[in-house]
């Protein structure tokens, strides 16, 4: 994390919730979305540009599910953190992100509580 503003990537396949996600976090001086990406794919694409210090990814995605994003993420850009923000909370799809190399595993139903908190942590773990 560069001195100023974590810089985020949100990787969500439904549009409206990354819109609302980047309005939350715009509202906040520690973080700068740098893109939203609606697929896999263009996720690890926008990872590659635009280098951002966490990226938050939801574990289905269309062309490319998550976790192979994450793995594909991690293997160009190592100092990349990426926190897994789903819907599932089921025991396999947590060990499958953790395989991948994730920061960290955020349910959707408990954003409010820990998105935020969890983003800084997965920041402070690139330094």
């Amino acid at each position: 994390m560069a001195a100023g503003k974590i810089r985020v990537l949100i990787a969500d396949d439904h549009r409206l919730f990354a819109e609302a996600l980047a309005a939350i976090l715009a509202t906040d001086d520690r973080f700068e979305v740098v893109g939203q990406a609606h697929n896999g794919e263009k996720a690890v694409e926008l990872a590659t540009a635009e280098k951002p210090d966490v990226v938050v990814m939801d574990i289905q995605m269309p062309k490319l599910d998550g976790v192979e994003a994450t793995k594909r993420i991690k293997k160009k850009r190592r100092s990349a953190q990426v926190l897994m923000l789903t819907g599932s909370s089921s025991s396999a799809d947590v060990a499958r992100a953790r395989e991948a190399g994730v920061a960290g595993y955020v349910t959707k139903d408990r954003i409010a509580s820990e998105l935020i908190d969890s983003i800084v942590e997965a920041a402070r773990k690139q330094a």
